[in-house]
């Protein structure tokens, strides 16, 4: 049995589509191995390949220095299966040879694990295991990751890797690694307390422009189209003490001043949860920023919390609205109704946040929705002071809204993690086209009037 310290290779790969952005993205979970991974003594390295700060990339325009910013684009070919679509498909991230080149520098791995984010976006998990399979032929790859956790059985005879891993990896991760490499370790921390993981190996990237953070995991609601309740199922929380103190070390030892929080549910169980945490980063005085790509559940804002996410520096609110056809939305969910909406709303204008800083996420492309529905669905929005922001759906395997979806595409959803891909617009029954969807921005945006 081989018992050196094995070195472990990292790998976030390419993103394959028709769009794509930078908007606060990390692969945290990745990150948290690593950190694991050197916390029990074992040598890794990190290749992120959607890293727009790598010493080769053009210049970044320095207001892109924080956390959006468009990434390095290449055009590729279409998948064949999409080439109705009439959009331009990129290969976004770094240029392959700067893979190579990397791959070359690094110490030979004793094993390799990549993450993988979107399930259509597995052309990008392929091409880049293809790339590292060239340099490190006999080295054993591992995937996880969301694809890797919701379509498991494609990835098995799609992906390339020699093994794929489902759900949360921190639990099985020593488990795997000695599979791999014959390395064994008792684990030095509690799968399920995350107050005894250690702080992500955000060190490893380029760039520390920004800190992602989560200050609890899973969440309680099970929404027809979402997949959080199946990649988390289990619901943790950290301890306010602990959060702040890994917001202390970032600001301290890198200065950072922009902090992501990346929980699914936030604000839920306040007075245990976020009012504690809020409380306490007001204390402290640092004067940071924080941003909620996530969004955050409207029901739980009140004018106590609107007042502390306020004071403590929230700059950039998302609230997980959906849709604002409040008496037909129980196929979609359950955690909001009209009056939270315009309640959320008032207070968050009375504690001093602006329509730029707040936006309200809006579902576009559902199963059997109407453009009336999403026209009508922004004025209300609108109306309250709130920015609208399009979010555009993308079926999941196994979800509520699955079986809907699967009857309203044009594509065979099941053929294929390709045609969920939320760029198309995979549940119309027509083709896509911009005029429909440049429309819907061009309201949003306030620029014309419904």
């Amino acid at each position: 049995m081989k018992r050196d310290v094995p070195h472990i290779l990292l790998v976030n790969p390419w993103i394959h589509d028709f769009a794509a952005y930078d908007f606060w993205a990390k692969p945290l979970g990745l990150l948290t191995l690593a950190a694991l991974l050197r916390s029990h003594d074992v040598s890794v390295a990190y290749i992120d390949c959607l890293n727009r700060f790598h010493p080769k990339a053009p210049p970044n325009d320095p207001f892109a220095r924080n956390g959006r910013g468009p990434y390095l684009k290449t055009p590729i070919g279409k998948p064949h299966r999409l080439k109705d679509v009439q959009r331009t498909f990129s290969r976004y991230g770094i240029k392959p040879r700067w893979l190579s080149e990397d791959l070359f520098a690094i110490q030979r791995p004793d094993l390799i694990l990549i993450t993988s984010l979107m399930t259509y976006w597995y052309t990008g998990v392929q091409e880049t295991i293809t790339i590292i399979r060239q340099i490190f032929p006999d080295v054993s790859i591992l995937l996880g990751g969301i694809y890797a956790s919701l379509c498991r059985n494609h990835a098995l005879e799609n992906a390339g890797a020699d093994d794929i891993f489902s759900g949360p990896a921190e639990e099985a991760l020593f488990e795997l690694v000695a599979r791999h490499t014959g390395f064994t370790v008792s684990p030095r921390f509690d799968p399920q307390q995350l107050d005894t993981y250690p702080y992500p190996a955000l060190d490893l990237q380029s760039c520390v422009n920004y800190v992602p953070l989560v200050t609890s995991r899973g969440c309680p609601f099970k929404c027809s189209y979402c997949a959080s309740h199946m990649l988390n199922p289990i619901r943790m929380w950290r301890s306010p003490e602990s959060v702040i103190e890994e917001l202390k070390f970032w600001y301290q030892t890198h200065r950072v001043s922009d902090f992501v929080l990346y929980d699914d549910a936030f604000l839920v169980n306040a007075e245990k949860h976020a009012i504690p945490i809020l409380e306490k980063i007001i204390q402290t005085g640092i004067g940071a920023r924080f941003h909620t790509p996530n969004a955050v559940h409207i029901r739980s804002i009140t004018a106590q919390t609107a007042r502390l996410l306020f004071k403590a520096g929230f700059k950039t609110l998302r609230l997980g609205l959906e849709t604002a056809e409040f008496e037909h939305r129980q196929t979609i969910d359950r955690k909001v109704a009209k009056n939270d909406f315009s309640r959320a709303a008032k207070f968050l204008k009375e504690a001093g946040f602006e329509k730029h800083q707040v936006g309200a996420y809006l579902l576009v492309g559902l199963p059997g929705q109407e453009i009336r529905s999403i026209e009508h669905s922004i004025r209300i929005v609108q109306e309250t002071e709130i920015t609208p922001i399009l979010a555009y759906y993308s079926p999941i395997p196994n979800t509520e809204m699955w079986p809907r979806a699967k009857a309203a595409s044009r594509y065979d959803l099941e053929a294929d993690p390709i045609f969920t891909n939320n760029s198309i617009l995979p549940c119309q029954t027509e083709a896509f086209n911009w005029e429909s969807v440049s429309a819907l921005k061009e309201l949003a945006s306030g620029s014309v009037r419904a």
